[in-house]
């Protein structure tokens, strides 16, 4: 079956940073919530979740209007200080210039659905340089607007911007939530990516249709 459009998930996927957020929220959640994120809390609630349920599960209580905006900018302060020392290694992840360089040169509809809040986001199109690749207006992030993941809402709302029925799209997501959001939204192909020692339990998830290490990987030729 081929397929009409493509929806990246960013933090992950476009650009490897999950170490970097696992070290800022604990290092976030030790000064603000006395106490540090497990791993097993992280892949939980951290990996694909807007802010608002990463501090709501920290805090153990709602976390609204200026409380959200302060103690998201202060933890993403930490993690954007994160990226730029990566130097060098503050790029997107292997194949995916390749890839989105193809999209366009094919006019293959492409988007991004990602927690990330809007100060994240600006910061990403700007050190990677997306609008090469990306309509600005076209990317769904967290604006408060919509249910994060694992709800089907971002993705939905992609498909929509795509002007495409998210049975003909494809996502490519790393995170449980992202791909239980993905499988709500009825996206008709899904590509899980991680580590290979993470296959064995990525494909046992509902949704998944294949599995990949990298955006290298990615089996462009079979589906559009």
């Amino acid at each position: 079956m081929k397929f009409d459009g493509i929806i990246f998930d960013f933090n992950g996927v476009l650009w490897w940073d999950s170490h970097l957020h696992e070290y800022a929220w604990k290092k976030f959640s030790e000064a603000v919530g006395s106490r540090s994120f497990s791993i097993e809390e992280i892949k939980v609630h951290v990996f694909g979740r807007t802010n608002q349920h990463c501090l709501q599960y920290l805090l153990g209580r709602p976390v609204t209007g200026d409380d959200l905006k302060r103690l998201t900018q202060q933890k993403e302060t930490i993690y954007r200080q994160l990226c730029l020392k990566q130097e060098a290694d503050f790029k997107l992840s292997p194949g995916a210039i390749e890839l989105l360089d193809y999209l366009v040169a094919h006019d293959i509809p492409r988007t991004i659905a990602t927690g990330s809040e809007k100060s994240n986001l600006d910061f990403f199109v700007e050190h990677f340089l997306l609008r090469k690749w990306f309509d600005s207006k076209q990317i769904i992030f967290d604006d408060g607007s919509r249910p994060g993941k694992p709800a089907p809402d971002m993705y939905l709302d992609a498909a929509s911007k795509l002007e495409i029925e998210p049975a003909q799209c494809i996502v490519v997501e790393d995170s449980d939530s992202g791909i239980e959001a993905a499988y709500a939204a009825g996206i008709g192909y899904i590509i899980a990516l991680g580590p290979a020692n993470t296959h064995h339990s990525l494909t046992k998830l509902k949704g998944v249709n294949r599995v990949v290490e990298s955006l290298e990987n990615f089996p462009m030729e079979l589906l559009f």
